[in-house]
């Protein structure tokens, strides 16, 4: 499992971890004009499901008292009349113990058993048979750790949250076009439909899902960086709005406000890596079909790791 780990001070307000969008909103309430705009969004944004609790946790995540806990955060592809997959698919968990954060990228092609389905397939299509609770209960049963909270960005509209927040800067590895665009090798400024282009590339990227993933969580980090500026409180209004439009999660407007006000000490160390694998062509008796496949003692090597940064193993 190969891991880049960075610290980052936050600005203005106080973004917890890299749940970016949760936790940009849940900081935000001084004026009250903002926070009157900030509990509205937060109603849009509450989407509860119905899901029972998790088997794998003996105590339920009680955020007064600082627990530790796991977020999956769904990039998902909706458009007019298709349900959409998951292409992104992001573990977050949360230790304010430690005064960590650790984000999990699974590629979209892994091999797994889909929950309540009954078959092997990709795990990105675990959100096409039975939505957010479906890909829940997958990822939990793959990693062995409850899952406690989601967090899902309808990609589509990401580009709304770009234009919000006036556009983001990125370093670009290497030059390449995609979309219509030509996206030049160095530092680039991107609108919203430019910066989805960009997120969005895969097939020229020898990283293949792990290049994608990479250019996603840096266009994520960078509207944390333009989110949390100064400038950002005379566009509050469109920021709060794109955010409605787009991002639904069961976390409440008061779990919001704890997160922010229990756990900053987890932005102090932020680590970001992927489960390691190897691509195969697999026949399903009529075509092959490619698949990312997951050594069982990769499997289980990072299992316990979740596990003890969810304080489960002791």
């Amino acid at each position: 499992m190969r891991v880049d780990r960075h610290q980052k001070k936050r600005k203005w307000p106080k973004v917890v971890g890299i749940i970016f969008l949760l936790l940009l909103v849940a900081g935000a309430g001084y004026a009250y004009s903002i926070y009157h705009s900030l509990s509205k969004t937060a109603e849009t944004m509450n989407e509860d499901i119905d899901r029972p609790k998790s088997d794998k946790r003996s105590e339920e995540v009680k955020f007064d008292k600082k627990h530790p806990f796991s977020v999956l955060l769904l990039g998902v592809d909706e458009r007019a009349g298709d349900k959409g997959r998951s292409d992104t698919m992001i573990v977050v968990t949360v230790n304010p113990h430690e005064k960590t954060t650790k984000m999990l990228s699974i590629p979209r092609d892994t091999l797994v058993d889909i929950v309540g389905r009954g078959t092997r397939d990709k795990i990105n299509h675990a959100y096409a048979f039975g939505g957010v609770e479906m890909s829940m209960d997958t990822v939990e049963e793959f990693l062995d750790i409850p899952i406690d909270y989601y967090a899902k960005i309808n990609m589509e509209g990401f580009k709304d949250i770009v234009n919000a927040v006036g556009g983001v800067t990125v370093n670009n590895d290497f030059t390449f076009s995609s979309g219509g665009y030509t996206f030049n090798e160095g530092q680039l400024s991107l609108s919203g439909e430019k910066a989805l282009a960009y997120a969005r590339m895969r097939k020229q990227d020898p990283r293949g899902d792990f290049g994608r993933q990479a250019r996603q969580r840096q266009v994520i980090q960078a509207v944390i960086k333009e989110g949390a500026s100064v400038s950002s409180l005379w566009n509050y209004g469109d920021i709060f709005g794109a955010i409605g439009n787009n991002v639904k999660t069961n976390l409440t407007l008061d779990e919001m406000v704890e997160i922010q006000k229990n756990y900053k000490s987890a932005t102090k160390d932020i680590s970001q890596s992927q489960i390691s694998g190897e691509g195969q062509m697999i026949s399903n008796g009529t075509q092959d079909i490619y698949y990312y496949v997951v050594p069982e003692e990769e499997r289980q090597k990072v299992q316990s790791d979740l596990k003890d940064h969810l304080d489960l193993n002791e």
